[in-house]
């Protein structure tokens, strides 16, 4: 082919794809007006709860033609005009008002709905606007709802030349974590308002952040909270007035979805942390604990708390130590809880539950070690021992759909002291893979006394992170008194001292 049959062929390729163009753009059919028979998916737009100046999730509205005509609607737009805070998107067209929109007979159109809303312009928190369609006679309206929250938020600084967010200093080095350290007055987290942060709101030495009960916490995509060497975070909720931790999308279809944040992180130094009554939810880590044990108080008491659905660990612990009462740990991406490289722990009628089914989970539910491994100079794989001084499981549950859910992991060279008693544990070893492993020796009453292995859990929806026991749970009447003694209501308030249960929850009839 020639140079010049080469350009011909391209010319009327070229000019055949924009009569196409054109030709398909044209309005080759005759429409009647529309005649106030619309119908629509749904009769009012809800919009889930947003905060003030935080732009919604985009939700949408079809727009049915039903009739056996085209038709033209002269006119849709917002009841409040240019000023509404709502924004439409007609067809594939943004805009708050649109002129003379075709529906084909039998056919339909999509409209795409979002808002931004300053809490201090409007006079209710429960914003409302309609679109019209049409008008006069013929004109039908949708309703559009949304809830406004006023909220209390953290940013991390921004350089004022470069607009570069700021990085956080830790232990005196630069870091790429975005985030600051509170100041004096945003030490205290309250129930008056949301608190929502942005990036990591870190706790300097020698300082605490108060969290009330009753509180509400929200972290943007990778945000959290750090606690520092010799700072506190005590979080006091109380039975009736929870303290929740979760991400900031409030749309429901983010309820239950896991990673949406980073972590609360103890760091190491970091002492005397407390939390009653919390529930922490939809991360990547509920809780990272990593502080060298101490011998006299725990690096965090953990009471009366739900950790579920985060998409690595609920609570990853590193050589440190915690004491936990009426925990529930649910479901995660790799373990419930991991007590790693040593440590002290004490965990008393507490439920660790795993039964995550967004992927494949290579971990128990509870994992136990004594050690960490790491690349040496020669590039080799070294393992370091470190004492795991207890680990210490009394009147508790361990369960989840793998068939082992309690896994000691032990490393020669260093202490490895741990017992379970009066507890549920699931342990399968279908292919005798761990025949002769001593640390899983169920009949040495030194390590497990008075346990039921694979009992029936009969947790009321597992799936859903609730691990409430039935009346066919085989863990009812199972915990010693000793424990009950320890704590004698369990994490709903019931009392437990008579005939305590094993786990957090005493029994319920479904």
């Amino acid at each position: 082919m020639t140079k010049k049959n080469i350009l011909f062929y391209v010319f009327s390729l070229i000019f055949s794809l924009l009569i196409l163009s054109v030709s398909s753009c044209r309005k080759d059919f005759s429409t009647i007006p529309s005649f106030g028979q619309l119908e629509f998916s749904r009769d009012t737009v809800f919009l889930d709860t947003i905060f003030t100046n935080i732009g919604s999730a985009t939700y949408n509205l079809k727009v049915y033609n039903r009739g056996n005509n085209d038709i033209t609607i002269p006119n849709i737009a917002l009841e409040s005009g240019t000023v509404s805070n709502y924004r439409l998107n007609v067809d594939g067209i943004p805009g708050k008002d649109f002129q003379n929109i075709d529906i084909l007979a039998k056919d339909s159109i999509f409209i795409f709905v979002e808002t931004t809303v300053n809490i201090a312009s409007i006079s209710s928190p429960l914003y409302t606007d309609r679109i019209l369609f049409d008008t006069g006679m013929n004109q039908q309206d949708v309703d559009l709802v949304t809830l406004v929250q006023d909220a209390n938020f953290i940013y991390p600084g921004r350089d004022p030349f470069t607009l570069k967010i700021d990085s956080l200093r830790l232990d005196g080095e630069a870091t790429t974590i975005k985030g600051r350290f509170l100041t004096n007055n945003e030490l205290t987290f309250t129930n008056i308002k949301p608190t929502v942060i942005y990036g990591y709101a870190a706790v300097s030495s020698s300082n605490t952040l108060t969290i009330e009960s009753g509180s509400k916490v929200y972290f943007h995509d990778n945000s959290g909270l750090i606690i520092d060497k010799d700072a506190s975070l005590k979080v006091n909720g109380t039975l009736n007035d929870k303290v929740i931790f979760e991400g900031d999308r409030l749309e429901n279809s983010f309820g239950t979805l896991p990673g949406q944040w980073g972590t609360i992180w103890l760091r190491a130094g970091s002492k005397e942390n407390e939390i009653n009554h919390a529930e922490i939810k939809n991360g990547i880590i509920g809780i990272l604990v990593d502080s060298i044990a101490s011998s006299s108080t725990p690096t965090l008491t953990l009471k009366n708390s739900e950790i579920i659905n985060h998409s690595n660990f609920g609570v990853l612990a590193r050589e440190t130590s915690i004491d936990g009462q009426n925990i529930v740990i649910g479901n995660a991406g790799e373990a419930s809880l991991a007590c790693t490289i040593g440590g002290s722990y004490n965990f008393t009628h507490s439920t660790f539950a795993n039964y995550w089914s967004n992927g494949i989970r290579s971990l128990p539910t509870v994992l136990i070690n004594n050690f960490y491994t790491y690349t040496n100079a020669n590039g080799q794989e070294a393992i370091e021992t470190r004492d795991l001084i207890a680990a210490n499981f009394t009147n508790c549950i361990i369960d989840g759909n793998n068939n082992i859910e309690f896994f000691p992991d032990y490393a020669e060279g260093g202490v490895f002291n741990f017992k379970i008693t009066n507890s549920l544990v699931k342990f399968t070893d279908i292919n005798n893979a761990l025949d002769g492993v001593s640390e899983v020796d169920f009949d040495n009453n030194n390590l497990y006394e008075n346990i039921l292995l694979n009992g029936v859990t009969h947790f009321r929806n597992p799936s859903e992170n609730d691990f409430i026991i039935g009346q066919d749970s085989q863990a009812i009447n199972f915990g010693n008194l000793s424990g009950a003694n320890l704590v004698p209501t369990d994490i709903l308030g019931i009392i437990r001292t008579d005939n305590p249960d094993a786990g957090a929850y005493q029994h319920i009839d479904f």
